[in-house]
């Protein structure tokens, strides 16, 4: 596998049915409108981003989908408090493809543990490293150790790792 592939990657987070999951930086939807799925009949995501035509791309997916449970959220996942909703909210965080952009990756970091209740999970997957002009540039790239690293300075203890495609990683954190 090439790139990362959310429904294989999502076995890892354990989304059940009646959960309430937040995807901070959501892009298009590539994890939401899986999540979503795996979340019916009664659970929630919220879809989280700070580009407003991305969240549009997510509400026409959702709607022809027929996945009345994504809420769309604009906000600045890199500030505490960015994201407008209530600590302790979330049963799961999600950060898919968003550390090698992050000005802070701990900012980041607290603002998912921020948002996660007691004994939730945070996954992160994001690039190993830069290929064929694919991806961040080599500069950019997050890598596993230092995101461990900056995860467990924000109060969060890793729990697993795995391959999250050919060029990318996962891990889950536990609050």
């Amino acid at each position: 596998m090439a790139f990362a592939n959310p429904q294989e990657n999502l076995r890892y987070l354990e989304i059940e049915s009646g959960m309430t999951v937040v995807d901070l930086g959501a892009g298009v939807g590539a994890y939401t409108l899986p999540i979503a799925e795996k979340l019916m009949p009664n659970g929630k995501v919220y879809a989280v981003e700070i580009q407003k035509d991305f969240l549009e791309t997510i509400t026409r997916e959702a709607k022809q989908k027929g996945l009345d449970n994504v809420e769309i959220i604009w906000g600045d996942i890199e500030q505490n408090n960015g994201v407008s909703l209530a600590d302790g909210l979330a049963d799961r965080v999600l950060i898919a493809n968003v550390l090698f952009q992050a000005k802070s990756a701990y900012v980041l970091a607290t603002e998912a543990k921020r948002l996660l209740k007691s004994g939730g999970k945070i996954m992160v997957i994001d690039w190993l490293d830069s290929f064929g002009g694919l991806g961040p540039k080599e500069q950019d790239v997050a890598k596993p150790e230092e995101i461990k690293n900056i995860f467990g300075s924000a109060g969060l203890i890793l729990e697993k790792e795995f391959s999250a495609g050919e060029h990318h990683y996962g891990l889950i954190f536990g609050k």
